[in-house]
């Protein structure tokens, strides 16, 4: 193995973040007064020191709508100063009739792999984000989805369970872009029902061959770093997707309020440690480096 890669990480920047300021807002992770600040690029590096990572991607972090391309400019610019990160999945607001405007905006960085625009609706209002449950009710969506094998690029997808097979569907119509799951699907209800309609829609979506799935974000939804909950859905998104459509992700600097960064990989580490050497492999790096191209 030459090194894993974090496929999830991100850089808070205060400035561009007015939810960092004012009173603390309510998240799906929970309180997080302890990185309600910066995360500098410096302290990422720390933190990623001594766990074996040598890339990693930036994903979007919800600036203001408007200040998209200045998120992209801003980590394109942190990337040449120090190195990391090595992709960027940039934001782009797909509910517009044709987001290629805004594409072309990003298109001029040379590290943008792709776009999220966060889907995922519940019925818990702290766990919703986007406007409806219902991924195939906008047409414009689906449409500049499908405008990202244009240029190349591949979707962060973000849903619950409930949205799995409106996203697969989605998946099917667009078969030259990739979808990169996020958090294994985000199991949230950790009871038999619960798990089981995770399980189904993780099926659905597993037989649409461009979706991959980030293993990351595990301990959102019961807030600290556990092992053998982390270990189960890992082994189970594996049996699904294969280790060559899983990736690891390390959602850091979330996961920061509950573990370090290298107790967060070797929980990862010891989770597909009965995987064969090639399969272990893909998890902590090369399916990364292909989805996202890394160089």
């Amino acid at each position: 193995m030459t090194g894993h890669v974090d496929a999830h990480h991100h850089i808070w920047y205060q400035a561009d973040l007015p939810w960092l300021v004012g009173p603390m807002q309510p998240r799906i992770f929970g309180p997080y007064e302890p990185i309600r600040r910066d995360y500098p690029i410096e302290e990422y590096l720390g933190d990623i020191a001594g766990s074996g990572v040598t890339q990693s991607v930036y994903v979007q972090t919800n600036w203001a709508k408007d200040g998209f391309e200045d998120e992209a400019a801003w980590v394109q610019r942190t990337a040449e100063q120090h190195g990391f990160p090595h992709a960027i999945v940039a934001y782009a607001d797909m509910t517009v009739d044709d987001a290629r405007p805004q594409f072309d905006r990003l298109a001029r960085y040379s590290l943008v792999r792709g776009v999220r625009m966060q889907l995922h609706w519940h019925e818990n209002p702290l766990y919703r984000f986007a406007a409806s449950p219902d991924l195939r009710s906008d047409p414009s969506i689906r449409a500049n989805i499908a405008r990202l094998a244009d240029y190349g690029w591949s979707f962060d997808l973000q849903v619950f369970a409930g949205q799995m097979a409106g996203a697969a569907d989605m998946a099917e119509s667009c078969p030259s872009v990739t979808f990169i799951l996020q958090h294994a699907g985000m199991l949230e209800d950790l009871s038999a029902a619960g798990r089981d309609e995770w399980r189904a829609g993780m099926q659905r979506l597993a037989a649409c061959r461009n979706v991959v799935s980030k293993l990351s974000g595990l301990g959102t939804f019961i807030r600290r770093n556990d092992p053998a909950h982390v270990a189960g859905i890992v082994r189970e998104t594996i049996g699904l997707f294969g280790a060559e459509r899983c990736l690891f992700g390390s959602n850091f600097p979330i996961e920061k309020l509950w573990t370090d960064y290298r107790t967060l990989v070797a929980g990862y580490e010891a989770a597909i440690r009965d995987l064969d050497v090639s399969a272990r492999a893909q998890v902590m790096g090369e399916t990364a480096r292909r989805v996202y191209r890394l160089a």
